[in-house]
């Protein structure tokens, strides 16, 4: 199922000694479901573990994200592999179904499509896509890819391969255990006209003790990925001329290795974040890595260079929109600097350019996959956004060691610097990143965004060697937070608006005060804050502010983060409860009412990142994580 409700079906049957179950999917509906015993999701992998009729079964879905190694994180594809043995000392007679249906290759199922088989050295590849491939021609919110191929692809020697109806396909596996080798020839028709799709039987023979492997590799292939203010931008897996024959062959050989590199990188990624934020945290962040990547398009520009940009899915579809970059970032902060800079390149590069007029910082780029510019201003959030570019600068620079990386830009970020200095202690009526709550004028956690974000251009200037302006931007932030403390004061908290008495609002911005070392706010006034925010906690997280009992689960990680580790851990739990119990079949929820488990919200976002923001506190996990990225002193093309 896509993430916007559309049906994108994989499916997969086995057959055990002349019986069909149903391990993928609900059809046939009168065939039975086979066992579930248990699933362990890990960053780069999803774990199926099935039993019944003598024969258990691991089903594993791995995707090849390794932050260290672009090359591997850019493929698109996932492997799925069944591993079948016999746990009853006998021996079974197994069968296995696997099909990818044409609707992931269409925006609508009316669309007509196309298909093919192709013999790619040991693999046969099956294939399919629309026959108008109106490359990057459409773009939005609730909208599926209809360009480029969709391919699956298993060893010819292991595999019979077909292409044809769902239903008949299905039916013919269930009833008999086999399907004809065939390759429809009624092409091209509609996806919603007896839907094609790409299937593959795995005849097992008799499976004992010795666990039997096989495999399909799900591929998609857009050929191209953005339109660059109309420059048509290669996926950076394409950038030195492969094709997807080069991609699915190299795939293939290469899995033993990248297995084992995901392997190590899940048990590693995992102990290191059960350490720091205990076991639910982990589990929490291990849900949210491959969503968090599936929700950007890496890109390569002109110089090969890599390009990461943001679609602000169940929103508006906004292409690199800065503040749905602000709350993903940490991730890439602690595992990849380069992604993190590469999220950063083109907004940057066009603030630069003669078509930003405004002295803050844009808000987002164009639609998603179309990138155009918002010379008119775009939606305001000007303090917002400002803010949000200063701080992930600097963060990036901790990140680094140095302040090399802003140099192009250094102009523009001492604007923005310039523009908080007189606009951002007390922010005017206008939108935040809580942009669904609407306007509102002198917003407290805004005005520390503001405060910060000034401390953050005075940090650079220091790494820049330039000592008076940074003790200058720095001095100004801690008498800016000393006003603050007074004009935001409501007894045992802080006011969500200065004007606002009895109100209250999750002080999220405030955790960079800490992990950048700023040391700009007394440490009283997270301690304060989080004391109260015990108070009001409701049973699946803390409500963003008090005038609602909706909660942003990613800004929640950011002020838990503020706390120790008992009250972190306190903090995390109802967050894990309601992503373990809700009844929303969705990917991970960054909204919903916190005292309804059966509410959801916007979701398949970028922003879940944001839940590593935890990881940033310990140095030395950070500089352990972040110096695992080699690429350095890139050469964008766009600078």
């Amino acid at each position: 199922m896509h993430w916007t409700h559309h049906e994108q079906a994989l499916a997969s049957l086995i057959r055990i000694d002349g019986r069909t179950y149903r391990l993928m999917g609900a059809e046939p509906k009168d065939v039975p479901a086979f066992p579930q015993r248990s699933l362990q999701v890990l960053p780069t992998r999803s774990i199926y573990e099935f039993e019944d009729a003598g024969v258990h079964v691991t089903l594993t879905f791995m995707t090849p994200a390794l932050p260290h190694d672009l090359n591997a994180f850019s493929l698109p594809l996932s492997y799925i592999t069944w591993d079948v043995r016999s746990v009853d000392g006998k021996s079974h007679k197994v069968s296995i179904y696997s099909s990818t249906s044409s609707e992931l290759a269409v925006n609508t199922p009316a669309e007509t499509v196309k298909w093919g088989k192709l013999k790619m050295g040991t693999l046969t590849a099956l294939r399919v896509g629309t026959q108008a491939q109106p490359i990057l021609g459409s773009s939005g919110d609730d909208h599926r890819i209809d360009w480029g191929y969709a391919y699956a692809a298993a060893l010819s020697s292991e595999s019979k391969p077909a292409i044809g109806a769902n239903q008949t396909l299905l039916e013919d596996f269930s009833q008999k255990g086999d399907i004809p080798s065939i390759v429809d020839a009624r092409m091209p028709r509609a996806v919603d006209d007896n839907t094609p799709v790409l299937a593959f039987v795995f005849h097992l023979g008799e499976v004992g003790a010795k666990t039997v492997e096989r495999q399909v590799i799900v591929a998609y292939d857009e050929i191209y990925a953005i339109k660059y203010f109309g420059t048509p931008l290669r996926p950076y897996w394409r950038r030195k001329g492969a094709t997807p024959s080069v991609l699915l062959q190299t795939a293939s050989k290469e899995y033993p290795s990248l297995r084992n590199r995901c392997e190590k990188f899940d048990h590693e990624l995992m102990a290191d974040m059960t350490k720091e934020g205990g076991d639910q945290y982990a589990q929490i962040c291990a849900a949210a890595y491959r969503e968090c990547i599936a929700a950007c398009g890496l890109a390569a520009d002109a110089n090969g260079q890599p390009l990461f940009f943001t679609k602000e899915n169940t929103s508006n579809g906004d292409i690199a929109t800065v503040d749905v970059i602000y709350p993903m970032d940490p991730i890439w902060i602690f595992l990849n600097p380069t992604l993190a800079k590469a999220t950063l390149v083109s907004v940057l590069d066009y603030a630069a350019s003669p078509h930003w007029k405004f002295p803050n910082a844009p808000h987002d780029l164009g639609t998603y996959p179309i990138i155009t510019g918002r010379d008119d201003g775009g939606e305001g959030m000007p303090v917002e956004e400002s803010g949000n570019m200063l701080l992930l600068c600097d963060a990036i620079a901790h990140a680094d060691g140095n302040a090399n990386f802003v140099t192009p830009w250094w102009s523009q970020l001492t604007q923005w610097a310039d523009y908080l200095k007189n606009y951002g202690l007390d922010p005017e009526n206008q939108l935040c990143t809580d942009d669904f709550m609407g306007h509102l004028a002198h917003n407290a956690n805004l005005s520390v965004k503001a405060i910060l974000a000034l401390a953050a251009y005075g940090d650079l200037c220091k790494m820049r060697g330039d000592n008076t302006t940074a003790q200058e931007f720095m001095a100004l932030a801690k008498n800016d937070a000393e006003h603050w403390m007074k004009v935001a004061a409501d007894g045992y908290h802080y006011k969500l608006a200065f004007d606002k008495p009895n109100t209250w609002s999750q002080k999220y911005n405030l955790v960079w005060d800490q992990i950048l070392h700023l040391n700009i706010f007394p440490s009283s006034v997270a301690q304060k804050e989080i004391a109260f925010y015990k108070t009001v906690m409701q049973p699946y997280g803390l409500p963003l502010d008090s005038r609602t009992h909706l909660t942003k689960a990613d800004w929640s990680i950011w002020t838990a983060t503020m706390a120790d580790d008992k009250d972190f851990r306190f903090f995390i739990s109802p967050i894990y409860d309601y992503l373990d119990h809700t009844t929303v079949r969705d990917p991970i929820a960054d909204s919903y009412m916190t005292d309804d488990i059966h509410s959801g919200g916007m979701h398949a976002r970028p922003v879940v990142g944001g839940f590593f923001i935890k990881m940033l506190t310990n140095s030395a996990m950070w500089h352990k994580w972040a110096s695992g990225d080699k690429m350095k002193n890139l050469k964008w093309a766009f600078t």
